[in-house]
């Protein structure tokens, strides 16, 4: 990134490459503070024009900005009663407009990027350059506001008063990709990311609305966008590696990534990946795209910038999408659901997995169980909660997971569960319905390990029994597992009963003939392994509020694993 600062109407990103001022007089002269300044001036005009006449006095804009700055320098030697401004004469106005371009500055999602050349790559002196810049602009912000106040604070509240969340990038030396990509070879990679949690964001977008589309004309011969408004985080998902490349406007998704894949090293970075992501690709096409390059033998995928691709659903579930084509091309066969190792004090163990789309009540059910079990489990280990693989070796069925964490929507979960680890949280929308957290889950050499399957549940929402069910005949397990049925929640833009091929529109749905010869091979095999293959029945579909189902279903797999 060559600018200094960059700004829109909700985002600010801080090149400390570029500018990192070291003192409050620093901040208040710098250019990037008056760019700021100013835009907060603009919101003034539009929301309290008392405070913006306060402000501009019948100047100019910039001429104000330059008298309000140097008003802001008297502030850090002077006392109030020393300083000698027109602004100083409505001293309750002067404190309206700290403490409001003050709110202004933490209501914007705030990033710094460096390229710090003089660190080790095990150093975190991007860390320290952060923190140390988080507390000037609190220092700076409290003095000017004690001035102002004549006094000093009773209360101190210690806010993430500089930024959000902080980047190290490099240059990736071994760009190993063919010409057909050369825009992407200038792109900054993402070596560290530091996050200040509980993170909450506020995207504009709140629910997914794009369907996921294959196509044959490579996304890239359509890309024209800028290296320097890009950033790439080169994800591990599974064992796989995702070159995730995401416009600046998106960097609340881009940064949120952290929390729910493993980011690869430098020297893991270094090798061809097997997929690539434009994430804000500018092709007017309004869509989520997926290609198969043959000649380069990776996936590539597309989402067009749009407001609507800043909620996080868009970049994860494409992520996965070029995840789960790619798998399948393996002959894996890609599972949307959750999977759990759970070992009671007894010393029994098993490996339960429960498939089924959004809303489904996977997670609800992994909920309750762990509340249920705390006299008999000893404990739950996470492989996946959203996705995740089955692959046949030596005769038998194993599982494998995709992400080091959980994208799960609050409403569906306890009240209780979301601040369990809050403190390592990133949170999307709490105020509204369908909001979001993303919260780590299991170490990346669990996710990547082998992990035996001992049940096999499809999450029922919409029928009206209880418990749990096995099937007696294979092709009635397999006609409700891939019919994929459920009742829609409104976290997509589905309503009402649906069904969609093998509850997976993430690869499967698109490649449905690829796909076929795959499940009857995993679930002979599932058979002949004597797995338990039925139906667990959560009722979120037909009552979002009725807990007792839930409860009911886990008591029922609590059960399965005691006795088997």
């Amino acid at each position: 990134m060559k600018d200094r600062i960059y700004l829109n109407d909700n985002e600010v990103i801080l090149n400390f490459d570029l500018v990192y001022p070291e003192t409050s007089l620093e901040v208040i002269k710098s250019k990037e503070f008056k760019v700021f300044m100013q835009s907060y001036i603009a919101h003034l005009e539009e929301t309290d024009s008392k405070l913006y006449n306060w402000a501009t006095q019948g100047k100019s804009l910039q001429t104000a900005i330059e008298a309000l700055s140097t008003f802001a320098r008297q502030t850090l030697v002077f006392s109030a009663d020393e300083i000698e401004s027109p602004y100083i004469e409505d001293r309750a106005s002067a404190l309206s407009f700290v403490e409001g371009m003050y709110d202004f500055w933490k209501a914007h999602e705030r990033y710094s990027v460096t390229t710090d050349r003089r660190r080790e790559s095990s150093s975190t002196t991007f860390v320290h350059a952060d923190s140390s810049h988080n507390q000037l602009i609190m220092a700076t912000y409290r003095r000017i506001e004690e001035t102002l106040m004549g006094r000093a604070n009773k209360i101190y509240r210690q806010q993430p008063a500089g930024t959000n969340a902080a980047l190290s990038l490099y240059k990736n030396e071994s760009f190993k990709l063919g010409a057909r990509y050369e825009s992407l070879r200038k792109v900054k990679f993402i070596d560290s990311i530091m996050l200040r949690t509980p993170m909450i964001l506020h995207p504009k977008s709140n629910k997914r609305e794009w369907a996921f589309q294959q196509v044959y004309e490579n996304p890239l011969d359509t890309f024209k966008g800028n290296s320097d408004e890009f950033f790439c985080f080169p994800a591990k998902v599974g064992d796989l590696t995702v070159f995730v490349y995401f416009h600046r406007d998106f960097m609340s998704n881009g940064v949120s990534l952290a929390n729910l894949f493993e980011l690869a090293s430098k020297k893991e970075a270094s090798k061809k990946p097997d997929c690539v992501l434009i994430f804000g690709n500018d092709d007017g096409k309004n869509a989520c795209t997926f290609y198969h390059d043959e000649e380069e033998n990776i996936w590539v995928g597309s989402v067009t910038y749009n407001e609507k691709i800043s909620y996080f659903g868009y970049m994860k579930k494409t992520v996965l999408t070029l995840h789960n084509v790619a798998m399948m091309q393996k002959g894996w066969l890609p599972i949307h659901g959750a999977f759990v190792n759970i070992t009671l004090k007894n010393g029994k163990s098993k490996g339960i997995c429960l498939m089924g789309d959004s809303g489904a009540g996977k997670s609800e059910t992994i909920e309750a169980l762990k509340s249920l079990g705390n006299e008999k489990i000893k404990n739950i280990e996470i492989v996946f909660d959203d996705m995740g693989t089955f692959h046949v070796e030596d005769g038998t069925v194993y599982a494998k997971g995709t992400e080091i964490g959980a994208f799960v929507r609050l409403d569906d979960l306890d009240p209780g569960t979301p601040y369990r680890d809050m403190n390592r949280s990133i949170f999307f929308n709490p105020d509204l319905s369908n909001a979001r957290v993303i919260t780590p889950a299991a170490p990346y050499s669990v996710v990547t390990d082998n992990h035996h399957v001992d049940l096999f549940a499809y999450a029922n929402n919409y029928d009206e029994d209880l418990g749990l069910h096995e099937f007696e005949n294979l092709d009635d397990a397999k006609t409700v597992f891939v019919e994929g049925k459920r009742m829609a929640k409104g976290t997509t833009q589905e309503v009402g009963l649906s069904t969609t091929y093998f509850a997976n529109p993430f690869g499967p749905m698109q490649q449905q003939e690829i796909c076929d010869p795959i499940i009857d091979k995993v679930y002979e095999c599932l058979k002949d392994n004597g797995v338990f293959i039925g139906e667990v029945y959560t009722h979120l579909g037909r009552d979002p509020e009725d807990r007792e189902s839930i409860v009911k279903g886990a008591e029922e797999i609590l059960r399965f694993i005691e006795e088997n």
